[in-house]
This record gives structure tokens, C-alpha cells and sequence, in this order.
């Protein structure tokens, strides 16, 4: 075996729920890792049922099978950087917690997820003080958008992005990227207790975006599984989520679209 084939492709995992649609979750991750060339390994929370227009139930996993997937995969492939993303109630965040135990000091990007494209809401109200309190301070990196932001920093409405990120970083993460999906500039914030540093990108007004917030977290984390510093990975992983929603498929059911990370409609195979 070439020195080359022998060479082990860093494994990611990531703990999110199940998007029957594939445009967000799990089926989002999957497609990221290998976009950016590592392994995708799961443990899920939860099973949804969603279509492009809305998310008709959510039905949460036992938190003992969390933690069963969670360990199984780091006894046997390793882990290489952990991607969190819904868990929907306490009992998941606290099955969590005590998962993170298997996966050694893999670094632990979280996406705060709260509520889906569709304004379905995805993380219970009285589960916020749980994620702040049990797995911000674990995280090298948090990922939320603006309204998310707010929610975890229980701060003012109208406080400045950089004050968000500041105030998110107050609860212990390593670092913090507040996405600039929500804004009119489409700029991303990033902060790790240094100088705050803009990421600029443009913005696709016609692109599709369901998942993009999924997307750019599981593509800094599949930079961080590389070796990448947190600055640098969140650099490539605004690129790769503008991308995806240049490239997003919106011509697929009635609501939003999917991105995608692949430009899958210049891989369709050529008809005679």
C-alpha cells in the first residue's frame, strides 16, 4: 500500500438531528465533510419530518442512544472535532454532555440551533440556559446567527454584532463567529478574546439557503479536524456556505431551497 493510500482522513462527528428533506442536519454535515475531505460520522438527536415548507413533527431520540452512537464511533474511527447542532431539549443536551466524555480533546463546534427555515421552533425555551451552562464552555467554537446571538447572550435587541459576539464569548466558548446571514452586509464576526475580525462575503439575494447555517459550521469544523486555526477555518467556511447558497437548488419544492455544497447541477450526467 502506497504511503499515500495509507494516510488516514480525519473523521468528524456530528450530533444533530435527521432533515428528512437533506437540505439541513445531518444530511447537510454529511455533504460538507466530504466537500472538504474528511469522514462523516453521526449521532443523532432526532428524527424530523420536514419538506422545503415546514417541519411537521420532531420526534427526539432516547438520550442513552445519543450517547451510545457518540461512543461507538470514537472507540472504533476516533474523532478528530465534534460538530454539534439541534438538540431540541435538555435531555438531549445533558446526553450530550456526557458524551463529549468519549471524544477526548477533539475540538467542539457548536451551531445553536433554534429555529428551522420555516419558523418551526427546534431548541426548547427552557433548554437555553442547558446549552449555555453545559456545553458553551466546552466549545472551541459557536456559530450562531444574529436572533441566535441574542437569545444566548440575553442581551438587548438592538446591541451592536460585535457587543453579541463579546457577550456569547462571556459564556465560554474559545471563539465565536456570529453569522452574518440575518444582516444586510452579509458579514460574519468573529471573536476569541482578541480583536474582533470581519469576515466579509457576498451575498446571493436569488440563491436558496436551507442549511446554510449547518453548512458553515460543519465546514470550520472540517477545517479545524485539518489543523486549521480557528480564524483561517472560519475564513474557508464563509467561502464554502456563500458558495452553497450561490449554487443552492431552489427549484426543489415549493419553499426554500436546499444549498449545495457540490454544484451538483454541473456534475448531471451528460444524455446521448
Amino acid at each position: 500500500m502506497s504511503a499515500e493510500a495509507s494516510r488516514r482522513v480525519p473523521c468528524a462527528l456530528s450530533i444533530a438531528g435527521s432533515d428528512s428533506g437533506g437540505g439541513a442536519g445531518i444530511q447537510a454535515d454529511l455533504k460538507v465533510f466530504a466537500r472538504c475531505g474528511v469522514h462523516g460520522t453521526t449521532a443523532i438527536t432526532a428524527i424530523t419530518v420536514q419538506n422545503t415548507l415546514e417541519v411537521r413533527a420532531v420526534y427526539p431520540l432516547p438520550p442513552r442512544a445519543i450517547v451510545e452512537q457518540v461512543a461507538a464511533v470514537a472507540e472504533d474511527l476516533g474523532v478528530d472535532v465534534v460538530k454539534i447542532g439541534m438538540l431540541g431539549n435538555v435531555a438531549t443536551i445533558e446526553a450530550v454532555a456526557e458524551a463529549l466524555d468519549f471524544t477526548g480533546d477533539a475540538p467542539v463546534v457548536i451551531d445553536p440551533v433554534m429555529v428551522a427555515e420555516s419558523g418551526a421552533r427546534l431548541l426548547d425555551e427552557d433548554a437555553v440556559a442547558a446549552l449555555r451552562d453545559l456545553l458553551l464552555p466546552r466549545a472551541a467554537m459557536v456559530t450562531p446567527n444574529v436572533p441566535e446571538a441574542r437569545v444566548l447572550s440575553a442581551v438587548a435587541g438592538d446591541t451592536p454584532v460585535g457587543d453579541l459576539a463579546r457577550a456569547v464569548h462571556a459564556l465560554g466558548p474559545a471563539g465565536v463567529v456570529v453569522t452574518g446571514g440575518h444582516r444586510e452586509e452579509a458579514v460574519d464576526v468573529f471573536f476569541d478574546g482578541g480583536e474582533l475580525v470581519e469576515i466579509a462575503g457576498p451575498r446571493y439575494p436569488d440563491g436558496a439557503a436551507h442549511g446554510s447555517g449547518c453548512t458553515h459550521s460543519s465546514a470550520l469544523a472540517a477545517h479545524l479536524a485539518h489543523g486549521f486555526e480557528p480564524l483561517e477555518a472560519a475564513r474557508r467556511a464563509k467561502a464554502i456556505a456563500s458558495e452553497a447558497v450561490r449554487f443552492g437548488l431552489g427549484g426543489l419544492g415549493a419553499g426554500a431551497g436546499p444549498v449545495d455544497v457540490f454544484g451538483l447541477a454541473d456534475h448531471a450526467p451528460a444524455r446521448d
